[in-house]
């Protein structure tokens, strides 16, 4: 890259000029233009131990830089305080245009920052006693694009499912169902929705209303995600940790590791010790388990299974239960950082000004279904990642649905169809594009074409950026932001016609294509399809 090559320039200049150079050279990309195409601060970072004044230091790196100028550099110069600011010449927009197209759909935006780790990401993880509604469709939505992007930088990602299927509220399910199938109201703490109705009529006469409402359950959360686009690895049965007294064998470990006392007939996990603001019950003294218990059981069987890091996406209601999780961890015997915990807030659904509040079928909550079927899998997954996850988000039922380029989903989308549409009218024009090598690209000097280059650049940064510090919302600035870039070279750059030379002509039809590669690349990440028309 670019930047590493600089970086390596400034480390030899500064050796040259006897001052020692720092493991890493920090580079940025200035907010301001006129400041440059890459900024380092390591003026400012090293004039202390050089003992020199960094604007002096910095003029003096910048000389000793454009001695011996790095690719692409056309000159160097200092502001301010004692940054040294980059002013590179167009060439290595060009170059980048070569990297997307040599890289290609498999090659383009990926690194190797994740050196094979492998990571758990757990979510989604439902009570399978409902219908999946909106807030899941957000969870699972943000947990696939991470999934994806850790895939992207070289993580080895398993994605898990942890199915809730033991304790009271499967019991008050079951009662539920089979009250329903009586043609008696549920119990007043049961499940009153519709949907318990309908799957009660469904239930065949003898059945076990628990094992057959939680199948039915399961499968109708199933086929919901499928028709997300999102699948995984691993479901996990909270209920088989029962069977294989996984648990049992995990409140063990816990005592030997000396975290665990009893007191009041309960058993108490000393997570105090270890973080939490005070200690948490494990086993009740009437001798069932608390939620607690389980889920570290279930944790520690996700380390056992060879896991690096764990993520997981849960909702906001369950921001106090972080720091008794990685209290548990690190009774276990990981590091608390190995647990990673990502919560999301709540979504709102609004159509024609009004919040919609419920659906007819369920009574109590908006399914999941109920949108995919009003909006789409696209608009829906595009949209449910436009925020960062911790934030709460508006989804306007109207906005998305509208064929407007204020629709966000609809504006990348249609800049994918258009590079189509060129390449369908270049094909009915008979203009078969020559060979890259073959093409001068240096023509691509026009600032729509420079801007759409220096977006396609960003791509892999952005990527592993948004890995990194699992915020898929990133993407989707970035491709919010190529998309504008190519909406404007669309309008202002003819790609053939009047007074478009035929050499020109090539050289944007390799932009037009490196471009394709880059949207086709960041909408698979958030999960979301690349038309050909609209």
């Amino acid at each position: 890259m670019l930047s590493d090559q600089l970086a390596t320039a400034v480390r030899g200049a500064l050796v040259s000029l006897g001052v020692e150079a720092p493991a890493e050279v920090q580079l940025e990309r200035p907010a301001r233009r006129e400041h440059g195409d890459w900024s380092t601060n390591v003026a400012l970072a090293t004039a202390r131990s050089a003992a020199a004044n960094p604007r002096e230091l910095g003029q003096r790196l910048a000389d000793a830089l454009m001695a011996d100028p790095p690719p692409h550099v056309l000159r160097v110069e200092v502001a301010g305080p004692g940054f040294v600011n980059f002013h590179l010449a167009d060439t290595w927009l060009h170059e980048v245009l070569v990297e997307v197209i040599e890289s290609g759909l498999e090659g383009y935006g990926r690194s190797d920052v994740g050196g094979g780790r492998t990571v758990n990401v757990e979510f989604v993880s439902a009570n399978p006693n409902k219908p999946l509604h909106v807030g899941h469709g957000r969870n699972a939505c943000v947990g696939d694009s991470i999934a994806r992007l850790l895939e992207r930088t070289n993580h080895r990602v398993t994605r898990e499912n942890y199915l809730n299927d033991r304790g009271t509220q499967m019991t008050l399910f079951a009662e539920s169902l089979a009250a329903r199938k009586r043609g008696e109201p549920p119990p007043p703490d049961g499940y009153h929705g519709d949907y318990v109705t309908e799957w009660a009529a469904e239930m065949p006469a003898g059945a076990d209303p628990l094992e057959w409402g939680y199948e039915r359950a399961l499968a109708s959360h199933r086929a919901t995600l499928d028709a997300l686009g999102v699948h995984f690895d691993v479901w996990f049965s909270e209920r088989s940790m029962d069977a294989d007294g996984s648990i049992e064998r995990t409140l063990a470990d816990l005592a030997a590791a000396g975290y665990t006392y009893q007191q009041d007939g309960a058993t108490w996990l000393a997570s105090s010790r270890l973080g939490d603001e005070k200690d948490r019950v494990l086993v009740r003294s009437e001798g069932d388990y608390t939620y607690l218990a389980p889920d570290i059981a279930y944790h520690r069987d996700k380390f056992a299974r060879g896991h690096d890091l764990l993520i997981d996406v849960w909702g906001a209601d369950h921001h106090g239960y972080i720091a008794r999780m990685k209290a548990a961890v690190k009774a276990l015997g990981h590091d608390p950082d190995d647990l990673e915990v990502i919560t999301q807030q709540l979504v709102d659904i609004v159509q024609g000004g009004a919040e919609v509040r419920m659906s007819g079928r369920s009574g109590d909550f908006v399914e999941l279904d109920w949108l995919l079927a009003e909006v789409g899998v696209d608009a829906a997954r595009f949209t449910y990642l436009l925020q960062s996850s911790d934030t709460r988000l508006t989804f306007d039922l109207d906005l998305v649905t509208s064929r407007a380029m204020e629709n966000p989903v609809y504006y990348v989308q249609y800049a994918h169809a258009r590079i189509s549409s060129i390449f369908k009218h270049a094909a009915e024009r008979g203009v078969d594009r020559q060979p890259l090598p073959d093409t001068d690209l240096t023509l691509l000097c026009h600032p729509r074409e420079l801007e759409l280059l220096r977006a396609l650049d960003l791509l892999g940064e952005t990527v592993q950026t948004a890995a990194l510090e699992r915020a898929p919302h990133k993407l989707i600035t970035w491709l919010r932001d190529t998309a504008g870039a190519f909406h404007g070279f669309y309008h202002d750059c003819y790609v053939m016609g009047e007074g478009v030379t035929p050499e020109l002509t090539q050289a944007r039809l390799w932009l037009t294509d490196a471009t394709r590669v880059g949207l086709r690349v960041g909408l698979d990440l958030v999960g979301v399809s690349a038309p050909e028309s609209m």
